[in-house]
């Protein structure tokens, strides 16, 4: 891995103290041109009464790496960015291991950003599919 790339990762998973991605134990461990790549454990602190993993975690994997993919990709000392919108659909369950975010940039626009969010288990079987929408805010 080179340097830029190990900076970019060290910086992305320090910023991720005392905050929900910690607690969910959301590790960055890729990142390239227009993507960035996260893994999170599937243990029972993230699952449903069931045994499975909870969509609601698998959003807030895709939400925390799309973000951070918009702060990788923008400006960040310019602007800040905020998700205004996230759509998942959940199309398999996964009930230990770990499973792996990749967030690709579908459209970036000056103000509003497109991200798409595949999560997949060690297989690469689709888990969830996500869209989220950003938007970068001036900062003043």
């Amino acid at each position: 891995m080179n340097e830029h790339k190990e900076k970019i990762l060290s910086i992305c998973n320090q910023i991720t103290k005392d905050t929900l991605m910690e607690t969910l134990d959301i590790t960055y461990i890729d990142v390239g041109e227009n993507f960035l790549l996260a893994q999170m454990p599937v243990t029972p602190k993230v699952h449903q009464p069931d045994g499975v993993l909870h969509g609601g975690a698998s959003v807030a994997l895709a939400e925390s790496v799309g973000s951070a993919a918009s702060y990788i990709f923008l400006d960040a000392k310019e602007f800040f960015v905020r998700g205004i919108e996230i759509a998942a659909n959940h199309v398999k369950s996964i009930k230990e291991g770990y499973v792996y975010a990749r967030a690709s940039l579908l459209h970036k626009g000056r103000t509003t950003q497109l991200w798409e969010i595949k999560i997949t288990d060690g297989e690469g079987n689709l888990i969830s599919n996500c869209k989220l929408t950003t938007i970068a805010l001036p900062r003043k």
